[in-house]
């Protein structure tokens, strides 16, 4: 059974997972737009996108939304271990 604990850092840890992917949705679009001046696939599977933007927009996006989870997952394990005074739970 989970301890109290480790359900209060998993929803922590959730909440700035979501956040960060949002804002990083958000500038990955807009950089993108400002970059090559249109907006960006809604659907890269189509045959009408090229395969080159589609591609960007997958790699581009993929890394992105990762290191912005990452980034915020990392910054509220620093605020976790200054409240309660211990390590987030693995």
């Amino acid at each position: 059974m989970a301890e109290k604990g480790d359900i209060g850092w998993r929803l922590v840890a959730g909440a700035a997972a979501f956040a960060g992917g949002f804002a990083a949705r958000k500038l990955i679009t807009l950089a993108w737009k400002k970059t090559t001046g249109k907006e960006p696939p809604t659907n890269p599977e189509s045959p009408e996108v090229a395969l080159s933007e589609a591609v960007g927009w997958a790699v581009i996006m993929g890394v992105g939304m990762e290191v912005a989870r990452l980034l915020a997952t990392r910054a509220a394990a620093r605020q976790w271990v200054k409240e309660p005074g211990s390590c987030p739970p693995i």
